[in-house]
């Protein structure tokens, strides 16, 4: 560790990196900010180094567009914590050289990580769908789940945490700054849950503030139930006019299954990622996906195409399921007749692939 330790030389200005070959920006998720920095960057750096961006979901091409070399960026993703997960999103942006790809994927490697790479949406491949996997989360709690409930039956499935002890971990003030930047922008879902709001303005932020959905004992990470969740949960779903109701366990592992595989669909179809294995790797080493079911695009072909329409359409009809559509790329494979889902069928490729 004190060799290791000895090779990290701080500096405090950006000037310091005028040699360096590979600079990776790491700070908080504002856009703005990131782009000021490689702007500065682009000043300092010597021809042909690589800057890249760890940013979890902003647009690279833009963070690209502030420097006069958006050949050699790209955005270099890491997994929280750091130091432990081995997964790296790679993030090809519009005009990234293929060699910056190349370099990016080795640097990787290196480092001892695993490297995936995506292409740039709103949350590249892991946060994008995971997105809708806590979307359908919080749903399942304003229609009459407990926290506690959801995460019991996803860890029984073989995740190593399940979204409600997940978020604790990462910090739910991270979750509604994200909120809060897509309210100004005008995107936010038409049905919206206010139960992480309501967590956040009592300054409870998870595991760093001793409570969340969760309570925890000074220096522990062991979740206790929070005696005051089920009261807010209780009042936001009365405030929507929300009948609660006992929701089983196999009900909550069915949707948020087929929220992953429903939007991991799409992704294909886009060409933001390459192939469905892609994915999968992206959530067994990012996301705690229980390895021996092979990822959610290779659990979806274990169930079978029929299997995964007929689930998504089934909660369709639910009173408040109305969200719920089939991926266009789905019901292209079942018209096609096909038996088995996604993972031996080539995904779309862009034309520089």
């Amino acid at each position: 560790m004190d060799q290791r330790m000895a090779l990290i030389e701080p500096a405090d200005s950006l000037e310091a990196f005028d040699q360096a070959d590979v600079v990776v920006e790491a700070v908080y998720e504002n856009l703005d900010l990131k782009k000021e920095i490689f702007a500065k960057l682009d000043g300092i750096m010597k021809p042909g180094a690589l800057l890249a961006s760890n940013t979890s979901g902003l647009d690279i091409d833009a963070i690209a567009a502030s420097t006069s070399r958006p050949e050699f960026v790209c955005g270099m993703h890491f997994f929280s914590p750091a130091n432990v997960m081995r997964l790296l999103e790679v993030v090809r942006a519009d005009k990234t050289s293929p060699q910056v790809i190349a370099t990016s994927m080795k640097v990787a490697k290196k480092i001892k990580k695993t490297p995936v790479c995506v292409g740039v949406c709103d949350g590249f491949v892991g946060n994008r769908m995971i997105h809708n996997y806590l979307r359908e989360a919080e749903y399942l709690i304003e229609e009459g789940a407990l926290p506690q409930e959801v995460d019991q039956a996803i860890e029984s499935f073989g995740f190593a945490m399940g979204p409600f002890r997940m978020c604790d971990l990462a910090g739910l003030d991270i979750g509604w700054a994200i909120r809060k930047r897509k309210k100004s922008e005008g995107v936010m879902s038409d049905r919206y849950v206010t139960i992480p709001d309501h967590i956040c303005e009592r300054g409870w932020f998870g595991q760093k503030t001793g409570r969340g959905y969760y309570t925890y004992e000074s220096g522990s990470r062991v979740p206790q139930d929070n005696p005051e969740i089920a009261a807010i949960i209780d009042a936001a779903s009365r405030e929507k006019g929300i009948k609660r109701r006992t929701i089983e366990a196999s009900e909550i592992i069915d949707r948020l299954m087929f929220a992953l595989i429903n939007e991991g669909a799409d992704i294909l179809a886009e060409g933001i990622a390459q192939r469905a294995s892609d994915i999968d790797v992206i959530y067994a080493f990012g996301y705690g996906f229980p390895r021996y079911r092979g990822g959610p695009m290779f659990y979806a072909d274990t169930l079978g195409l029929s299997a995964v329409i007929e689930g998504i359409q089934r909660y369709s009809k639910q009173p408040l399921g109305d969200h719920w559509a089939v991926s266009p790329y789905l019901a292209k494979l079942a018209h096609e007749n096909r038996t088995c889902l996604l993972y031996t069928s080539p995904s779309p490729r862009d034309k520089r692939q």
